[in-house]
Order: structure tokens, then C-alpha cells, then sequence
């Protein structure tokens, strides 16, 4: 049986500067991944120490949490079957790099900080993640008209 999961997606300030929402939003809804939530704001200094207090101590912690409220960003949570890897593989490596082309990263980025976009890493980190950017009042419970289709029975 296929895990139904939720999993965070950040269009970064990079991509919201450049005009890059559409394109990001448009890949995983091409995909068939359900838009649950979707907002623009601009991440205050304690929501990004919150967000990335993973990193905290690592050389870059500091210019990340500046850059990431440098600028608005585009919040994200996105569901479908095995979303979480599905949306990492959309997006690419981190390393621009090392992405492929035709994911976002490969397309659009060429700096591993100025990378596009920021995804989930696991259902723990995703429900981590969506709770500092997302009011449960703001993901949204609907049937798409499609889901018959994607998620038709295993033969």
C-alpha cells in the first residue's frame, strides 16, 4: 500500500525574486501532488532560527537564516503518494552541481545556498517543519478530481 504523507516545500527568496513561483508550483501539481497549503510572507528571524535549528553551529547557519528573510518566501505543503521523495527527486540535489537536469535545482540554481528550493527530509521532519509555517487552520482537506486516477487500486 502506498504511504499517503504531507511534506514542506519553501520557495526560497531567490526564486520569489526571480519569478520562479509559478514554475515550482506548476512541476508538483504536474505531477499530481495536492496542494494543501500555499502562502507568501516573509519568514521573521525567529520562525528561520526554528526552521533550520538543525544547522545551528554550522559555518553557514548565520548567512542562512539571513538570507531566508532577506525576501519573502513561498510556503508549501504539498500531499500525495510517497510525497516526501517524490518532491526530493523534483527538486534535485542540493548541490546545484550535482542536480540533473530537467529537476528544479538542475534547471535553475548554480549556488548550494541561492538553490531554488527547501523540502523535507522524512515524515518527522516534514510534521516538524509544517507546524512553524503552517496554522492547522491553513491546510486544507479536499477530493481531487483527479485522485481517482493517480490513486487507483494496486493490481
Amino acid at each position: 500500500m502506498t504511504e499517503i504523507q504531507r511534506t514542506l516545500v519553501i520557495i526560497k527568496p531567490d526564486a520569489v525574486q526571480r519569478g520562479l513561483v509559478g514554475e515550482v508550483v506548476h512541476r508538483f501539481e504536474r505531477k499530481g501532488l495536492k496542494l494543501i497549503g500555499l502562502k507568501l510572507f516573509k519568514l521573521s528571524d525567529e520562525r528561520a532560527k526554528e526552521l533550520y535549528q538543525p544547522h545551528q553551529g554550522k559555518f553557514f547557519y548565520d548567512y542562512l537564516i539571513e538570507f531566508m528573510t532577506s525576501s519573502p518566501i513561498v510556503a508549501i505543503c504539498l500531499e500525495g503518494a510517497n510525497a516526501i521523495d517524490i518532491v526530493r527527486i523534483i527538486n534535485g540535489a542540493t548541490k546545484p552541481e550535482e542536480a540533473q537536469p530537467g529537476s528544479i535545482r538542475g534547471d535553475f540554481s548554480i549556488d548550494i545556498t541561492h538553490n531554488v528550493v527547501h523540502a523535507s527530509d522524512s515524515v518527522e521532519n516534514a510534521e516538524r517543519e509544517l507546524a512553524i509555517l503552517f496554522e492547522p487552520n491553513e491546510l486544507n482537506e479536499y477530493q481531487r478530481i483527479d485522485d481517482e486516477i493517480l490513486y487507483s487500486p494496486e493490481l
